[in-house]
């Protein structure tokens, strides 16, 4: 979608993106929460009667599914889907600013000059350069997305790592508290060295000695 924003810039597809970019990243997570319960739980329903999608938990009661089936995934739709919209909205209006400062550079001119397709120029010449910045936003999304969705698993009543970590603090079991902090560290430094990775890969004139 940034891409497309961008190859549009000032279109009516660039501004009714920008405005919906802007709405996601604008709702407050527990609202948007409650709102797609208040939809797909209580609103709408299943051929059987029953809410179309969960509004809560991890499984059915006694359930014994395995983790892909639809008796489990059913309950991660929501979740996902609205811990996921705030930074789909942040990535896309990221890469739609770097994708409009790399298009104007020489060298994709050069390279519409020399006669390649439009959809050559755009993936493999300016979305992989585009892509640099992009990395480091991308690799700084993991420790948010396993410790910062504490809001999201209180309102969908998900056992994560983030109520986990709410809890202890609020009952003063600190061992767990310094667990899960720590745990987030890692994952920072992971982060971090994953982006260092993918330097390398998406530009080959970044290199490690």
């Amino acid at each position: 979608l940034g891409i497309y924003s961008a190859r549009r810039q000032y279109s009516f597809a660039d501004y009714f993106l920008t405005v919906l970019a802007f709405i996601g990243q604008a709702m407050p997570t527990f609202w948007f929460g409650l709102m797609m319960i208040l939809l797909f739980s209580i609103y709408l329903k299943s051929p059987s009667g029953g809410p179309l999608l969960p509004p809560g938990g991890m499984m059915d009661i006694g359930s014994t599914a395995s983790f892909f089936s639809w008796a489990r995934l059913k309950y991660l739709i929501m979740p996902a889907f609205v811990l996921g919209l705030h930074n789909i909205t942040s990535w896309m209006r990221f890469i739609r600013s770097t994708m409009l400062e790399v298009v104007n550079q020489d060298y994709i001119r050069t390279a519409r000059a020399k006669g390649l397709k439009e959809r050559t120029v755009i993936y493999k010449h300016a979305f992989r350069n585009a892509m640099i910045p992009m990395i480091t936003l991308l690799a700084m999304t993991i420790p948010n997305l396993v410790g910062g969705a504490t809001l999201t698993e209180t309102v969908f009543a998900w056992n994560g790592i983030g109520s986990m970590t709410y809890n202890s603090v609020m009952n003063k079991d600190y061992s767990v508290a310094m667990a899960s902090l720590m745990f987030s560290a890692i994952m920072v430094v992971i982060g971090n060295l994953l982006a260092d990775i993918l330097y390398a890969v998406v530009d080959p004139r970044v290199r490690y000695d």
